[in-house]
């Protein structure tokens, strides 16, 4: 037990050392202290008033609801006349062939091959070689190919108009430079 009191006693002769050393020394912090307050002090606006809350009260009761939708007239619309069907649709039973994944313009026709007759070799975007003759299809609007030549390929596409109508059109393919 002794040595516990010797230890406390210790302990509190070190407690009154370390606080009797901390007041010495304060002359440079009371000066800067002296110094900051001697400053002039800049001149801050007070904080505005605040306008109090104004409860509004709605007394247009009888007035319509403006959450509620209006009954709004309508026009009456004339008959549009029905534009007559021309006969031009696709098969949409016929099996799909490669080519027909690509449009025409991803499409090249890079050359003609001359057995059994005369068919064009069609670059894909794939880089793919592919070989067409008449009566194969190619393009995504079930474009049929109509002419092969050395130079030139012709394809009839049948193609949507905008008014659930189908219209024909012949588009073509150039030989180009593999070189």
């Amino acid at each position: 037990m002794s040595n516990m009191t010797t230890v406390i006693k210790l302990l509190i002769l070190s407690l009154a050392v370390l606080l009797t050393a901390c007041q010495q020394g304060k002359e440079d912090l009371a000066s800067y202290v002296a110094a900051v307050q001697a400053q002039q002090k800049p001149n801050i606006e007070p904080v505005p008033v605040m306008k109090p809350y104004e409860k509004f009260s709605y007394s247009a009761t009888e007035l319509r609801d403006p959450f509620v939708p209006t009954v709004v007239e309508l026009a009456v619309i004339e008959d549009e006349p029905i534009p007559e069907d021309n006969g031009i649709r696709p098969d949409q039973h016929r099996l799909k062939e490669a080519l027909e994944s690509f449009s025409l313009s991803e499409l090249q026709f890079v050359g003609t091959l001359e057995k059994d007759g005369i068919s064009a070799l069609i670059r894909a975007s794939d880089g793919v070689i592919h070989r067409v003759q008449v009566g194969n299809y190619m393009g995504e609007h079930h474009g049929e190919v109509l002419v092969v030549s050395e130079t030139e390929l012709t394809v009839k596409e049948i193609v949507p108009d905008g008014a659930n109508r189908y219209i024909e059109r012949e588009s073509s393919l150039s030989v180009v430079d593999v070189n």
